[in-house]
């Protein structure tokens, strides 16, 4: 049977995943889905407004057959890392397939674009030009690109769909990446119809009016409004207190003293990002360093996958994974052992630190696998 994966965070889950599930089916009536989730915190450092649990129960009732989670240190890091990691788990799952959403809709462009840059000296050493002229690194990887293809890659689920190709050509892996047409801007702050961006949903959280027909009731029912504002009093402590900054991953190349200045006047988590924040320290780069900052994740953190986490499955999905146990050269595991204490830690502690504002009790982290 076919396997194919979905790489989402679903925060929250609405229309729009559901119609990205619904070409899936299309293409693959009869395929074992797979999708690997982000948990409680995203790769730009939002605050899930969806528990990991809650997403892994919505998933399950849309079809999926098994919900692998994506480690915390590897879903909040950037791109590159956060897509290298998604297709670890899905390559070591013997997946098949891998569908996305993108803007520009053109795997033969991703995959000439891969060709493009990879050990190529003269894309290299225009990305360091640019960084030497004050851009980030996102900014002057485009910026490179750009040069040396005339092609513009900046929309969010394009630097994402480049790198899972990147990823699946460099990794020598079987699964052949598909993309859907997105068909709506990533950064939508106005909700104008009933497929809208995540973004504008969060926006418009308080609003039930404004989102109920943007996501199903079920969805509806389970948000709630968090946000990394919400950790500002945590985030302000580790600042002042913590004299070791420079070893947090993000902070680099002395930020931790502009960090440490603009504490003393910042209003919330904001606001200091804003006041932080320059042509290379971008606001999502500033503000998954501050999430960093407040989890204490250092630079030296580890970016393999170690294990795969199942947090739901269904009959088939169980029948698959059987399969998989033989051959894979990882722990799969569907329950909580003391054992995996070790293993656990950064997850566990993941936990804790959503459970300080959603109400969400962190000893959910120890429970096994939900069926379906």
């Amino acid at each position: 049977m076919q396997k194919v994966g979905i790489i989402a965070e679903y925060n929250p889950f609405h229309n729009g995943h559901i119609y990205h599930l619904k070409k899936t089916k299309e293409l693959f009536p009869k395929a074992t889905l797979i999708l690997v989730l982000v948990g409680n915190f995203t790769q730009r450092a939002d605050v899930s407004v969806i528990n990991k649990w809650d997403k892994t129960k919505l998933a399950l009732d849309y079809g999926f057959d098994l919900i692998i989670e994506l480690p915390f240190n590897i879903s909040t890091s950037s791109a590159s890392i956060y897509a290298k990691g998604a297709i670890d788990i899905l390559n070591k799952l013997d997946c098949d397939y891998l569908v996305f959403g993108s803007e520009t809709n053109d795997i033969k462009l991703f995959k000439d674009l891969v060709k493009i840059t990879n050990n190529n000296k003269n894309y290299e050493n225009k990305v360091k030009y640019y960084l030497n002229k004050g851009y980030n690194y996102p900014k002057s990887c485009s910026l490179a690109l750009e040069d040396i293809s005339k092609i513009v890659i900046n929309k969010p689920n394009d630097v994402l769909a480049l790198e899972y190709v990147r990823n699946i050509i460099n990794t020598g892996s079987k699964i052949k990446p598909i993309s859907i047409k997105r068909t709506n801007d990533y950064h939508e702050q106005n909700i104008n119809n009933i497929i809208t961006s995540a973004t504008s949903i969060r926006k418009n959280i308080n609003n039930k009016n404004a989102i109920k027909n943007t996501l199903p009731k079920k969805s509806l029912d389970l948000i709630c409004d968090i946000s990394l504002n919400d950790y500002f009093k945590y985030i302000k402590y580790e600042i002042i207190s913590n004299d070791n900054l420079n070893e947090i991953l993000d902070v680099d190349e002395g930020i931790e003293n502009k960090l440490k200045k603009e504490i003393e006047n910042a209003k919330d988590t904001n606001d200091l990002i804003l006041k932080v924040k320059s042509k290379r320290y971008s606001y999502n780069r500033i503000k998954r360093m501050l999430l960093h900052i407040l989890s204490n994740t250092k630079k030296d953190y580890d970016i393999n996958i170690r294990y795969i986490r199942v947090l739901g499955l269904s009959n088939n999905g169980a029948k698959v994974l059987k399969d998989i146990k033989k051959h894979i050269d990882v722990p799969v595991i569907t329950k909580y052992k003391k054992e995996y204490n070790n293993l656990f830690k950064d997850e566990i502690k993941a936990s804790k630190l959503y459970s300080l504002i959603s109400g969400y009790n962190y000893k959910e982290e120890f429970k096994s696998s939900i069926k379906k």
